[in-house]
């Protein structure tokens, strides 16, 4: 009995692949998978296998068609509307923790419910929180995500939490702008991100004034900044409408700019912000693929942030720093 244990147990150790469990398993959820299969080719592995179906009254299913027992798995789900995106992405950290993984990690490349992170009005909900209570109640033991609304946020999480900024994906735009130029901050909530691309180009910052009457609605109040005769940057993490955008842009445009080119992250373009956008005087739009695009446009270019993403989960699997990857500003002054 004895002998015929320690042969099992022999035989077991030889016919383990020792780089097994040091892999990542990376699957993809629905709302994003083109966005996912980039990521596992610049890993070079094959995603993960997982069934997604709706009963006939719309319910979600889910099943892991992958052996993931004591495995480092990673979730990639976008959780932009439908609310369904991010029903599914639960329902998917439920079955991965039930099906006994090591660490479920969920990457977003785009966070949604952020703009709801307060307490503005009363007899609101904080859904931004709510939000991450599900995230982390669903399984989740880590999240990887990109360029927040705002990044207190990541407070609301007591699990680790990345959080990664796509400056890197635009490094190619700068050089189309050409030297004259200055960054535009559309809001000062975003001002702290507008100044990091300011320093790293050694360009002038401009800030926006702007009064939201109601949602989605928005006027250009104050243009705080020199913009005439330079050309400009605009940079912000979302484009939802393209109401304060375009707002921007002509603002901009009357106080004697160039050409105005936007670096924004998350291209919602709900409604028709895409014609908005094709009747602005705007030079270039300059995209992440967070979210994919619901049509297309001349002045819409992507920028793949599936690099950035796949070194992310690439370190975070094999428990190295990632601080280079989502330090914008080593000035904390």
């Amino acid at each position: 009995m004895v002998k015929s244990l320690y042969l099992a147990t022999k035989f077991l150790t030889k016919s383990r692949d020792p780089g097994l469990d040091r892999q990542p398993f990376i699957f993809s959820g629905r709302s994003n998978p083109e966005l996912t299969q980039k990521i596992c080719d610049h890993l070079g592995i094959v995603q993960g296998k997982v069934d997604i179906k709706n009963f006939s009254d719309g319910e979600i299913w889910v099943k892991f068609q992958e052996n993931i027992r004591g495995r480092d798995i990673y979730i990639v789900q976008s959780t932009m509307p439908p609310a369904e995106n991010l029903l599914e992405l639960l329902i998917m950290l439920d079955a991965a923790k039930r099906a006994s993984a090591s660490r479920v990690t969920a990457v977003l490349p785009y966070f949604g419910y952020a703009r709801q992170d307060r307490k503005d009005q009363p007899r609101v909900a904080i859904t931004a929180k709510l939000v991450a209570n599900l995230i982390a109640s669903a399984g989740a033991d880590r999240v990887i995500t990109m360029d927040l609304h705002t990044a207190q946020i990541q407070g609301f999480f007591d699990i680790p939490f990345d959080h990664l900024y796509a400056s890197p994906v635009f490094s190619g735009v700068f050089a189309e702008v050409g030297k004259d130029f200055v960054v535009v901050c559309p809001d000062v909530g975003g001002i702290k991100l507008a100044r990091s691309y300011a320093k790293r180009m050694n360009a002038g910052l401009v800030v926006i004034d702007k009064r939201r009457p109601k949602h989605n609605v928005v006027e250009v109040m104050e243009i705080i900044g020199e913009v005439k005769d330079k050309n400009v940057l605009i940079v912000d993490d979302m484009i939802d409408t393209g109401g304060t955008f375009v707002n921007a842009v002509k603002a901009l445009k009357d106080r004697g700019a160039k050409e105005i080119f936007g670096a924004i992250t998350h291209p919602l373009l709900s409604g028709d912000a895409i014609k908005k956008i094709d009747e602005s005087e705007l030079t270039k739009l300059y995209v992440t693929d967070s979210i994919p695009l619901k049509s297309e446009s001349e002045k819409i270019i992507i920028r793949s942030a599936s690099g950035l993403l796949a070194e992310a989960i690439i370190r975070s699997n094999r428990n190295e720093s990632i601080s280079s990857l989502f330090e914008i500003d080593k000035d904390k002054s």
